[in-house]
């Protein structure tokens, strides 16, 4: 089972000093800064997953290349973009949800061919139509009663018919890349559907888009419906799906690759669970900037908080959160400052006692990972990229650590 890193521009400053939170005045980010595979020791997956239309900064991926680093990417290729090491794999995709508003997809099956050959990738998927909905009902309809809307069915046939031009053009042109169909439905039997469609055309590597909102039983049933009529050649690819405790029951679907960013975002987008170990989640101490924190800017301007008054906390939160890494002496001042701090730019939560049980267990201090050993305690510390992408980095590495734990389980009971 292959883990796909979908990129995002997700990489660090190397050069960061984290009790100076200043950066080298050389730093170029393209060139100096890090990604997951360079930072750990070994890379946190087995590849990386790029959307054509966060390159392009096409609807909702907008802003995350600049022109500059647009055109490098298109120049020099993929591989050599990211500077990856020899075993880590490529992935090509549209980027579906950026565009899933507009009545067609932006992309000609060609465009799309093209731009995973011209830049090198291993995979390339099809061009897809995103289904936003899902009603697992709709199979169980009697003739002559309403069949699923008209629009999801068109959004299929596009997806399908794209699909069959993508292949055709693959084949004319000789493309070295494997070419990977896109399965869409709203419910088990649509999905086994666009799988036999997807196999008649000849796809051996087909991706199931639209699983994200789903729930894992809701997923689970699309792919036993799927598997019963998957032939022997032909594996499957779960489009932005993590939900490791399921790997193995996944795989026996026929499911061989998933890709996800959940455990980088989860980093600083969940409200508790963004440090990850291989037995439970912590939540992370938040200290943010006082000019970053909007709640707590608009209570400054407003005239509620002095200023003055939230640098002083912000600052003894810092040293306090050091003196505790080195010597775990000041737990309850620690605590303390951490609360009169909070209360200016959260007031309804007071998270002193989730707070105490990340500090007692202290788990980076027995992570083996190199963000860990190299920055201690600011790896839970909430507070601006450089820290929280890190941790994200760092939940990576316990991630794939996990998944190929449970792969190796189940081979040796299977064994």
């Amino acid at each position: 089972m292959k883990f796909f890193f979908p990129d995002s521009q997700d990489f660090v400053d190397s050069s960061f000093d984290f009790r100076t939170e200043t950066r080298s005045p050389t730093r170029i980010r393209q060139r100096d800064d890090c990604y997951p595979h360079e930072l750990l020791e070994t890379p946190p997956y087995d590849g990386i997953l790029v959307s054509k239309a966060v390159v392009d900064g096409h609807g909702g991926g907008a802003g995350k290349y600049s022109a500059a680093q647009r055109h490098r990417f298109l120049r020099v290729g993929v591989r050599e973009y990211f500077r990856l090491p020899p075993g880590l794999q490529t992935m090509g995709d549209c980027g579906a949800f950026t565009y899933v508003r507009e009545t067609y997809p932006p992309y000609t099956a060609e465009d799309v061919a093209d731009f995973y050959a011209d830049c090198g990738f291993d995979y390339g998927l099809s061009v897809d139509h995103v289904i936003l909905e899902y009603q697992a009902d709709l199979d169980d309809q009697l003739p002559g009663l309403a069949p699923a809307p008209k629009e999801w069915q068109h959004r299929q046939k596009i997806t399908l018919e794209l699909a069959g031009k993508f292949l055709s053009y693959h084949q004319k042109k000789g493309f070295r890349f494997v070419p990977v169909g896109i399965a869409q439905g709203w419910s088990p039997q649509s999905y086994a559907f666009a799988v036999g469609e997807l196999q008649k055309l000849g796809f051996n590597y087909i991706a199931f888009g639209g699983f994200v909102p789903l729930k894992t039983n809701e997923i689970l049933a699309c792919l036993k419906k799927a598997a019963a009529i998957r032939k022997p050649t032909t594996t499957f690819h779960l489009l932005g799906i993590t939900r490791c405790e399921n790997v193995e029951l996944f795989a026996s679907y026929g499911a061989t690759s998933f890709d996800s960013t959940s455990p980088l975002r989860r980093a600083f987008k969940d409200d508790k669970h963004n440090y990850y170990t291989s037995s439970q989640q912590y939540t992370a101490i938040r200290v943010p900037q006082v000019d970053a924190n909007p709640k707590l800017l608009r209570r400054i301007q407003a005239g509620q908080v002095r200023q003055e008054t939230g640098r002083e906390l912000e600052r003894q939160c810092l040293n306090a959160l050091e003196r505790f890494d080195a010597s775990a002496d000041n737990l309850e001042e620690l605590l303390l400052s951490l609360r009169e701090y909070e209360k200016l730019f959260d007031g309804e939560n007071d998270r002193s006692e989730i707070y105490r049980k990340t500090l007692m267990d202290s788990p980076w201090k027995q992570c083996p990972c190199a963000v860990c050993r190299q920055i201690g305690i600011n790896v839970i510390v909430f507070r601006g990229a450089e820290r929280n992408r890190r941790r994200g980095f760092h939940n990576l590495f316990v991630f794939y650590d996990l998944l190929h734990g449970l792969l190796n389980r189940s081979h040796a009971v299977v064994g």
